[in-house]
């Protein structure tokens, strides 16, 4: 396919883009915007993104990406979660869980939850579903659902687990022909470095003011 075939094909797209797709796409951002700002509109925006994101996967795809879809459900599910967290305060009216580093059992935990969710939805998705994309649509999965997970506990390493998901969804959506979300995850890569940065700066202000309160 060359040049011109992509072009063309990206504007057809495009101009036949789903309006749930759409409005998906511009929640979406606006919730990885607030992420990175640490800004508890993160879960609101992010809740009517997911659930949009879900009904394109599982209806409209041809064949469904069931992973992705599921997937969504599970995003909707820990933004409940997550929300509830973020709002927490101590008696000090301090974040209950600040911007922080993993400890190590968090890491371990997260990252063999990552390749175990990874072989699992593979599997699922394998023998159980049409799929034609199931190695890396399992992939997308198990990173997000690490980096969502310890999105809920503002742990800086979630935007390591996003960079890496959405360096692999940038072309399986491409090849789904999900041109809005394809360059949706263009700007989620780009705006993961950008919260990577901001939260390391935060999480090694909030370890030092920790360090000076003990």
């Amino acid at each position: 396919m060359t040049l011109a075939d992509i072009t063309n094909q990206f504007i057809i797209d495009i101009q036949t883009t789903r309006w749930q797709e759409m409005i998906s796409t511009v929640a979406q951002i606006a919730s990885v915007w607030y992420a990175r700002k640490n800004n508890i509109l993160v879960y609101p925006t992010g809740i009517i993104g997911v659930l949009l994101a879900s009904w394109v996967y599982l209806f409209i795809a041809h064949p469904p990406l069931y992973a992705d879809g599921i997937l969504n459900v599970y995003y909707f599910g820990m933004s409940a979660y997550g929300w509830y967290n973020w709002i927490q305060k101590t008696d000090n009216q301090e974040d209950t869980y600040p911007i922080s580093w993993c400890t190590k059992k968090e890491l371990q935990y997260g990252i063999a939850g990552f390749f175990i969710g990874w072989i699992v939805i593979y599997m699922m998705l394998q023998y159980l579903t049409n799929s034609n994309t199931p190695f890396l649509d399992s992939l997308v999965s198990a990173s997000a659902v690490t980096a969502m997970w310890w999105m809920a506990k503002r742990k800086t390493e979630n935007w390591i687990a996003w960079i890496v998901s959405n360096v692999v969804a940038i072309p399986l959506n491409f090849y789904k022909g999900f041109m809005l979300f394809t360059v949706m995850y263009v700007l989620f890569l780009i705006l993961a470095y950008m919260g990577y940065q901001s939260w390391k700066k935060e999480s090694i202000t909030t370890a030092g003011k920790s360090q000076t309160r003990n």
